[in-house]
């Protein structure tokens, strides 16, 4: 088991049972030492559709009931609503999910009672996980039953997101909800309808569907132009599996950036701060007039930005991915209302300020979309690429310009670079090629900015082309 770039991550059948209990344990003794909680303390435990993620959710009420605490259960429910009615009741929370990664993993991220853990948090349940397994029969990873909330958690979520925009503010569009498998997926159909757009329900499944809303894949792409096609859509919402990352179609079904939705929930509300990692397109320093603080990626790193600018004296502070994921560490006056802070991911609030922005303009949001002028970006990765290969890869690339400039000499010539978080290139052209590891499953990610969408896509599979070929002739 491993942290990642949001919660710890791991294959299902390893996190099941004892792994579960041992962190779980972990972080309640944390919680506890810390002075963060009390025992009898309530924590609320959330989880997504995976197969797994239900025997999971059990390890975890078992493990929380014996270190003190009292379980509670609330459901399938996305992320977002779990941290918010978690921190209304000043408690700590769980939720099991492993997001937009394969079927066969899973992972669990925790909030304290005061939000989403940070990385010192994450060291500290490392530490105390290590030194419970060394007394291994005292982590006892049996099953256990928690009170139940899910009906309490989502009307407080919902209830947030009612009060949005004003009423009827989505009348006359015709949005497409891409269901499949995420816990959004009822949630976005109750929204939408709320504001008077005609809803249309696509794709539900049973199965669960990994749906990777930075990098999405080209069945994915596939399906959303179809549908919007023969529905004759004005957009498509999705979210990924525990719906904390928005998904948005255009009307053509051409998926909007995650950054591009950040940029306009920026300007929605009015931010003064945006803080976001090095991965977001590199345009958006002159895109608003908020300021713009570069971070690490994992909402982590976002969340200890936030929190400097608001150390700092900064007002209206919020921060957003690449996913699209977009947080609040600020309240913001919203539609005559004062929208509380939530820092952790959300895909509901861009998904409203942006398809709000295209009713009132009564323009496509494919033209809204296009007002903001961004250097044309794209993203893909490898897909069950080896930890160890992805290593092997930065590290090499890291050993020194003459190796680096050899291995892009096929793209173009070196004009800099940054080593905040994977290795982010600019080249003489003007063109960006960004590869870095991925933080939670074995993919080796690719991210690219070129002046044309064209250029961004010939740029992506060439850098994706020489991890392969590089890969291929030495390991």
């Amino acid at each position: 088991m491993k942290f990642g770039t949001s919660g710890l991550r791991g294959l299902s059948v390893d996190l099941k049972g004892k792994a579960t209990a041992l962190y779980v344990t972990a972080f309640a003794r944390v919680l506890l030492e810390s002075g963060r909680a009390r025992a009898g303390d309530p924590i609320f435990v959330g989880r997504d559709f995976r197969e797994s993620s239900p025997e999971i959710a059990a390890t975890c009420f078992g493990a929380l009931a014996r270190a003190g605490f009292t379980p509670v259960d609330c459901g399938a429910v996305p992320t977002p609503a779990l941290a918010l009615y978690a921190m209304s009741r000043k408690a700590a929370a769980i939720m099991i999910t492993g997001s937009h990664i394969p079927a066969d993993r899973n992972g669990i991220k925790f909030y304290r009672p005061d939000g989403e853990i940070d990385k010192q948090d994450e060291a500290a349940i490392s530490a105390k996980a290590a030194e419970l397994a060394e007394g291994e029969t005292a982590v006892d990873a049996t099953p256990g039953r928690g009170e139940d909330a899910a009906v309490a958690v989502m009307e407080l979520f919902c209830a947030r997101n009612r009060a949005l925009l004003p009423e009827q503010a989505l009348a006359g569009l015709k949005i497409g909800v891409y269901q499949h498998s995420t816990v959004a997926r009822d949630l976005f159909v109750e929204v939408l309808s709320h504001y008077g757009a005609e809803v249309v329900p696509l794709g539900r499944s049973e199965n669960f569907i990994p749906v990777d809303t930075e990098a999405v894949s080209a069945e994915t792409v596939t399906l959303l132009r179809d549908w919007a096609a023969e529905h004759r859509l004005d957009a498509i919402v999705s979210a990924d599996g525990d719906g904390d990352r928005p998904l948005l179609a255009d009307e053509t079904g051409a998926p909007l950036r995650g950054d591009l939705l950040g940029l306009m929930t920026a300007i929605f509300l009015d931010a003064g701060v945006a803080v976001t990692p090095v991965t977001s397109n590199s345009g958006l320093e002159k895109a608003g007039s908020f300021s713009v603080i570069r971070t690490r990626v994992g909402s982590p790193f976002v969340i200890a930005g936030m929190n400097e600018a608001l150390a700092e004296g900064r007002a209206k502070v919020m921060g957003f991915e690449a996913n699209g994921g977009l947080l609040t560490a600020s309240a913001f006056d919203v539609n005559g209302h004062s929208l509380d802070p939530l820092p952790t991911r959300d895909s509901v609030l861009p998904v409203l300020a942006v398809l709000s922005a295209a009713a009132q303009a009564k323009k496509p949001l494919s033209e809204i979309a296009g007002n903001h002028r961004l250097p044309f970006a794209d993203a893909d990765r490898l897909e069950n690429f080896a930890v160890e290969k992805s290593a092997a890869v930065m590290a090499h690339l890291r050993a020194s310009d003459a190796n680096l400039a050899a291995f892009l000499a096929p793209i173009g010539k070196v004009a800099g670079k940054s080593d905040i978080d994977g290795l982010r290139i600019a080249l003489e052209d003007g063109r960006i090629i960004h590869f870095r590891p991925s933080g939670n499953a074995p993919e080796m990610r690719c991210y690219v900015e070129a002046e044309t969408p064209e250029a961004a896509k010939a740029l992506l599979k060439q850098g994706l082309d020489l991890i392969r070929t590089w890969v291929g002739g030495v390991l």
